[in-house]
């Protein structure tokens, strides 16, 4: 999540940008997805993007302010977004999908195991550097560790997945010569990833993107 404000939404409309977008968004999508892709529920969209700029700016989505800014009521908002952790969830997931394209840009020049090394090394990096999203951490850390990852939310399930297609993608079916399958390796990629972007919430270490870089290129055996 670059700490940039303009960045254009790709999860509403992710098969016009990049394969990686859409991955996540299939595997797991939400009453509220449903309602903010094109054309689908206008006053969803316009709660919807009007919380998101707050969040950019740093600042707590609240559904009260938000039913004042869009001059309704608190049930209007409720209705057409559902719970503030939906309406939460969209809205990190939203900033995750254009760093994914971002990294997976980034990463272009390497092949196999390395390109998904370095294309999971520069989202972690993102995370770890964008200011609006390191404080929402200090700002409601246990709402964040549950949403981003547990299974209370689709956001772990969106990622996991979307490092299974990569896996899939660069490694193929059988990675290592069938030494693991591309669920568990993904699954233990995002693990790595939670512990070092998330490393001061779960252990109060600094989060590391070189930690991060060298756990990723260790497990997918990358020189």
């Amino acid at each position: 999540m670059p700490d940039t404000a303009d960045r254009t939404d790709t999860t509403t409309a992710p098969s016009a940008v990049s394969p990686i977008a859409s991955v996540g968004l299939d595997a797991a999508p939400t009453a509220l997805s449903a309602r903010l892709a094109p054309g689908a529920h206008a006053d969803a969209r316009r709660a919807f993007d009007l919380a998101r700029e707050a969040f950019v700016a740093g600042n707590r989505i609240d559904m009260g302010p938000l039913a004042a800014s869009l001059g309704v009521d608190r049930t209007s908002v409720f209705r057409w977004v559902g719970n503030r952790d939906a309406l939460l969830t969209e809205v990190l997931w939203s900033l995750a999908v254009p760093t994914l394209v971002q990294a997976d840009r980034a990463a272009e020049h390497a092949r196999g195991a390395e390109r998904v090394a370095a294309l999971l090394t520069h989202f972690a990096t993102d995370l770890i550097a964008a200011g609006y999203f390191r404080d929402f951490l200090r700002r409601e850390p246990a709402r964040a560790l549950r949403l981003l990852t547990t299974k209370a939310g689709p956001i772990q399930r969106r990622y996991t997945a979307t490092a299974e297609w990569l896996v899939r993608t660069h490694l193929g079916d059988d990675p290592f010569g069938g030494a693991i399958d591309p669920p568990t390796l993904a699954y233990l990629l995002v693990r790595v990833s939670e512990s070092f972007t998330y490393a001061d919430l779960i252990a109060g270490e600094e989060p590391s993107p070189d930690g991060a870089r060298t756990a990723f290129r260790h497990l997918l055996r990358v020189a």
